[in-house]
């Protein structure tokens, strides 16, 4: 199991393989499965992640009606701020979040409540490009290498690293995973995830009423735009002046210095709001009615 991106890119170099082949090698020795089962599990999420965006209804509610339809106000024109790709990536994060906050079935990358951003990436990628399948499955690959060293390092839960460590997490494998696809080199993969983890440094972790839904959904939309970005500067030759595993480390310690109230309790941040404890309340007097 990778604890550095360091490591991966050495061996990778070294061995001269492509950097998702040598995250792949990892797992089916990690796990103790052929490669060929490591491929299918990987193409099953792929599937999931295609499944989910079709599944979307925008007349679905959330448990606490906060949440639904707002990734179908994003389809078709909009008022032109945005290039028809990029509007595409933010519905398509709006969406995940909605699918997940309704409850429905979602790829957790790496986390539930970050559901949205990898495939708000990948999805408008494919259809924009028109990439064969296989290359989305190797990108994923690239992703969990990157998620598995950020997990290993400092942390993709936002109970224990606030949303830094889940959306943030997601933004930087995602960037990773943009960086693959374009044709970019394992450096270039690794300044882009440190650039989007460096962005999303002390996110907090603050979800009203507890659950995954406010200010969750649009989070993913935040957390696929700056992996777009980032990737975009790492394909023009742009780098991180901090390594990407000292990134890591720092977000790492960034999340430790948290207080409790920033990381998912639902006590600090937009959930002790008046308006956020007043969704608390009557989400507790509707449970109690």
């Amino acid at each position: 199991m990778f604890t550095s991106v360091d490591s991966m890119l050495l061996i990778a170099m070294k061995e001269e393989k492509p950097l998702w082949q040598v995250i792949l090698e990892d797992d089916v020795a990690d796990r103790s499965v052929k490669a060929w089962s490591s491929k299918a599990k990987m193409a099953s999420l792929w599937k999931a992640m295609q499944a989910a965006e079709q599944d979307y209804d925008p007349e679905r509610r959330s448990a606490s009606g906060l949440v639904g339809g707002e990734g179908a106000r994003l389809d078709g024109d909009g008022p032109g701020l945005c290039s028809p790709f990029l509007r595409d990536i933010i519905a398509t994060a709006l969406k995940m979040g909605e699918c997940n906050a309704c409850m429905r079935r979602i790829v957790a990358a790496p986390t539930a409540g970050s559901c949205g951003v990898l495939p708000a990436v990948l999805l408008p990628v494919k259809r924009r490009y028109d990439l064969p399948d296989d290359r989305f499955i190797e990108a994923l690959y690239v992703a969990a290498g990157f998620g598995q060293v950020i997990a290993s390092r400092a942390s993709i839960s936002g109970a224990e690293g606030g949303c830094q460590a889940e959306v943030g997490s997601a933004s930087g494998m995602a960037a990773a995973a943009i960086v693959y696809l374009m044709g970019g080199s394992p450096e270039q993969m690794a300044h882009a995830c440190a650039m989007a983890l460096a962005n999303t440094l002390g996110l907090a972790c603050d979800p009203v009423a507890g659950l995954v839904e406010v200010p969750c959904v649009k989070r993913n939309v935040m957390g696929a735009v700056n992996a777009l970005s980032c990737a975009e500067m790492a394909l023009s030759g742009l780098v991180s002046q901090i390594p990407c595993d000292e990134v890591i480390d720092a977000m790492g310690a960034v999340g430790a210095s948290l207080p409790s109230s920033l990381r998912e309790t639902g006590e600090g941040g937009l959930a002790a709001t008046p308006t956020g404890r007043r969704v608390a309340e009557f989400m507790r007097s509707r449970d109690r009615a």
